[in-house]
């Protein structure tokens, strides 16, 4: 088997997995209890929390436990929301963020919040300069994707920056779920972030895992209330082994990150090249330093994305649509429709993406079997 779908979720790490069955053995106690047995889980959270915050370079006390990306997105978008309504009801984002912020945007313009969709030109990335000319007094929080996951364009985060810190009182949110582990830790460190979404089955941790680094001083209403965990504002037991496990994975995602991001991106310019070699193939991904190393999405124009998927399944070969969470719903490309190219082209697309644990000669022979499914279909076609 050959799995090229890791934007889609990563496999666990067998370590990763030894330390959510012993965690989830020998610290099994509620870490809200009084008693010693929630003593002892209250502190390998704690130490977990402090481990993700080392790495991210920033306070224990500035990260908050979620259930992934989509928990993180949504809260930090309709949290900003709720606690800034006084203040302004308008939201900048970009045109193909995921659709864990578009839907949740779509659901505060229904409450009569006003959202600016910012354009993106033929590769996928945002003008700096139209967040500047978007801004207006009332406006709140600016939410942009670090890393697109559909084509793996990276925005210029840095310059948007920039931008915000004459405007201090603006929230700026940054969803890094496809960064971890591609040598991107230059932009996330950028002081003026706000807020930033981490997802952890996208870096080798398990399902149901995530965080979200909220600055200190930065207000957001909790969207989950109850018994008060996570200081008040994401209540809920935390789920202790899981933690624990998401901050082993992250610790190892980070580890000699440059060579690990060398890699696959050394992997995807094997791709990359042989697929400009093909006549009827369009891609949509391109190299460069303004791209994620993991990420090509291209298409054989005629044959559905779909299509393809299931022929390189039949070969015990794995890729995905332009993006999992709207492939079985047939949806649209939000990205591609953004970056301007036509539906019947788009309808062709597909993505591979890659992790540390992949080989040059998986991708060689994935070559071979691209290379057999596209003279099938140019016969056919």
């Amino acid at each position: 088997m050959i799995y090229f779908d890791n934007s889609a979720t990563t496999l666990i790490d067998p370590s990763v997995l030894k330390t959510y069955e012993k965690v989830s053995q020998d610290f099994w106690g509620n870490p809200s209890s009084l008693h010693s047995l929630g003593d002892r889980a209250q502190q390998i959270l704690q130490m977990a929390r402090q481990q993700i915050a080392d790495i991210l370079n920033c306070q224990p006390g500035e990260i908050y436990f979620t259930s992934g990306g989509s928990e993180g997105d949504n809260w930090v978008i309709k949290g900003t929301a709720l606690e800034k309504r006084q203040f302004g009801n308008h939201i900048i984002a970009t045109s193909i963020e995921h659709p864990a912020v578009t839907n949740s945007l779509q659901q505060l313009e229904k409450l009569g919040f006003e959202v600016t969709y910012l354009p993106v030109d033929r590769t996928g990335h945002i003008n700096p300069d139209d967040v500047r000319a978007a801004l207006r007094p009332e406006t709140i929080l600016v939410t942009i994707m670090a890393v697109n996951n559909e084509v793996g364009a990276i925005q210029p985060l840095k310059e948007v920056a920039e931008i915000l810190k004459a405007y201090p009182s603006v929230h700026f949110h940054v969803d890094a779920v496809q960064a971890v582990g591609k040598n991107l830790g230059f932009l996330l460190r950028e002081d003026r972030i706000d807020f930033m979404t981490f997802s952890g089955h996208k870096f080798h941790a398990p399902r149901g895992t995530g965080f979200i680094y909220a600055k200190k001083g930065r207000r957001l209403a909790a969207l989950i209330n109850g018994g008060g965990q996570e200081n008040n504002w994401r209540s809920g037991t935390e789920n202790t082994p899981a933690i624990v496990a998401m901050a082993r994975a992250l610790r190892l995602a980070t580890t000699d990150e440059s060579q690990k991001a060398q890699k696959q991106n050394q992997i995807r310019q094997l791709l990359y090249k042989h697929l400009q070699k093909l006549d009827n193939v369009v891609i949509f991904s391109q190299l460069g330093t303004d791209f994620a190393p993991h990420i090509l999405c291209f298409a054989i124009p005629g044959v559905r994305g779909e299509t393809i998927v299931h022929a390189f399944e039949q070969e015990g070969i794995y890729l995905s649509t332009t993006s999992a969470c709207s492939s079985r719903s047939s949806a649209e490309s939000v990205t591609l429709a953004a970056m301007h190219v036509p539906d019947k082209i788009a309808t062709s697309a597909v993505r591979v993406s890659l992790d540390s644990t992949n080989t040059l000669e998986e991708m060689q022979e994935f070559i071979k079997t691209l290379d057999k499914i596209y003279q099938h279909f140019q016969v056919l076609n």
